[in-house]
């Protein structure tokens, strides 16, 4: 019989073989493509380049997972600078 632990990373993203939902269909579309390449072209450096290719990006996309902080681009500066105090009470005016 066999016995199920308790899934304790509830709240964490759902992932399929280490990658999120969506890179993991971006991962799938270029295998898919990629096939479709291979198919299409009868060279064994051709195989060999996109077993490479697949390879190489599913290790980029992986390490893009491990690490969200490298494409995580955020404004630093607000859009304006005002020396204003702001006030923490808001009166509607009549």
């Amino acid at each position: 019989m066999k016995k199920f632990g308790v899934y304790k990373n509830i709240r964490k993203r759902a992932v399929i073989m280490g990658l999120t939902i969506a890179l993991f269909a971006l991962m799938m579309t270029t295998v898919i493509g990629s096939l479709l390449f291979v198919i299409f072209s009868f060279s064994f450096s051709v195989i060999i380049g996109v077993f490479v290719f697949n390879a190489g990006l599913y290790i980029a996309l992986t390490h893009v997972t491990k690490n969200p902080a490298l494409f995580h681009f955020k404004k630093v500066f607000p859009n304006s600078i005002s020396n204003k105090k702001v006030s923490q009470l808001y009166y509607e005016c009549p």
